[in-house]
């Protein structure tokens, strides 16, 4: 496949301090109350420049791709391609055609799950993971190794409230040449661990398992490498880094994409089809059947666009300070246990807590009457619940255009809350 020159859709504005006004969901009341959005790690909000490329390729260039010779279709099929280039220069992929577009997260490591691990996995070897895994980076190697009966191993988190992150002495033990794939999370969704992507893929790489790195919580929120990580996958999703919902990545090497038989089956993946039989494109066209999403791809390059202007740095450091604020506050809240990495330890932008008489659902509820989105469950986390001893925790998560002021809001929702339920 021959690269495609990047879309020229809307540019945002570059000041960190600017960006709340890009933003037009965040200025509004909820109950009456200022809106203070803390659920990021479920979708982060969209700028104003994502949802102008939407409406741009709408009002404009609507049309499918690849196999049109009129000018919409073309422009289409540019402004398509130009995203993929988009997005592997966003994670520093080599060649643009190791960027596969999927649904999402889920879709890309079922991807995985499905054709390598069909092609690859027999009786006897072994699939690695962590006890931290969201289902969509757990499920799927379940299913994979029933289906190959192949065995299903996880590395231990350390401390009664997982604060201590991975047990990587248990790699010593776990990772041997019968693990054939290792699939970890960059940053809990639940914890907000920060895993050493690097380290793992190097250890793994050493006794020749191939990698699977699931950056939902990553993407957008710190500089991410795939060639410093040395990966042979790793899984997005666009609707967590200000692009749209239904759009996500999976990156791939090229040699092992081109190996891969497709998962789904259809037009435009295709190179001959006979009555007896079908010949398949190349990467990355092979794992694409069918009319892709061909708008939200666009969006999700416009987000790129968006985040690069205001430097993945500085919203890896923004991220890290707002957790640990939020930490050190919430933990002042009387009968409140807070999960995840201590102060002073590494942590993702996220807080997870519980109060030991309150449900997370009472929590969430409450606290959407001062105006506050907050995410309360298991967090698609069940196994590492039950090994915390909990059903459940509310999960506070933070993005660039959050602020101090904000958490302050929601500890006072807290001690509100603490006191209604505990007195």
């Amino acid at each position: 496949m021959n690269p495609k020159p990047e879309t020229s859709y809307p540019k945002p504005r570059p000041a960190l301090g600017a960006t709340r006004a890009d933003f037009p969901i965040l200025h509004q009341q909820v109950n009456g109350k200022p809106l203070v959005y803390f659920d990021n790690g479920a979708t982060s909000q969209k700028p104003r420049s994502v949802i102008d490329a939407l409406v741009h390729y709408y009002e404009r260039d609507n049309s499918n791709v690849h196999r049109g010779l009129h000018a919409l279709s073309m422009r289409a099929t540019d402004a398509y391609e130009g995203a993929r280039t988009r997005i592997a220069k966003f994670i520093n992929a080599a060649d643009p055609a190791e960027i596969i577009f999927t649904r999402g997260t889920t879709e890309s490591i079922n991807l995985v799950a499905h054709s390598w691990a069909r092609a690859h996995l027999k009786p006897g070897d072994v699939i690695l993971t962590t006890e931290m895994e969201h289902h969509s980076n757990l499920v799927p190697w379940q299913q994979a190794a029933k289906a190959a009966g192949a065995t299903l191993r996880y590395i231990p988190v350390l401390g009664a409230d997982a604060e201590g992150g991975l047990n990587l002495a248990a790699l010593d033990t776990l990772l041997t040449p019968a693990v054939k794939l290792f699939a970890f999370t960059h940053i809990s969704n639940t914890l907000g661990t920060i895993n050493d992507a690097a380290l793992l893929c190097r250890r793994a790489r050493a006794v020749g398992a191939v990698t699977v790195i699931d950056a939902a919580q990553s993407i957008g929120h710190a500089p991410i490498d795939v060639q410093a990580l040395d990966c042979d996958f790793l899984a997005f999703s666009g609707h967590k880094m200000c692009g749209p919902t239904g759009i996500g990545v999976l990156y791939g090497r090229r040699a092992l994409l081109d190996k891969l038989a497709p998962d789904e089956t259809g037009g435009g993946m295709v190179v001959t089809v006979t009555y007896e039989g079908a010949t398949w494109k190349p990467a990355p066209e092979r794992h694409e059947a069918g009319t892709p999403n061909v708008a939200d791809a666009i969006a999700l390059g416009a987000a790129c666009d968006y985040i690069d202007s205001i430097g993945r740095d500085v919203i890896a450091a923004h991220d890290h300070h707002l957790g640990q604020v939020a930490m050190e506050k919430l933990s002042a809240v009387p009968g409140i246990r807070i999960i995840g990495p201590r102060a002073g330890q590494p942590r993702g932008g996220l807080v997870g807590f519980a109060f030991a008489d309150v449900h997370a659902h009472d929590v969430v509820t409450f606290a959407d009457e001062d105006g506050l989105a907050l995410r309360g469950g298991h967090h698609c986390n069940q196994p590492l619940m039950r090994k915390l001893g909990l059903t459940s925790t509310t999960r506070a998560s933070f993005y660039f255009y959050n602020t101090e002021q904000e958490i302050d809001v929601l500890v006072g929702s807290l001690h509100r809350i603490q006191k209604f339920f505990v007195g």
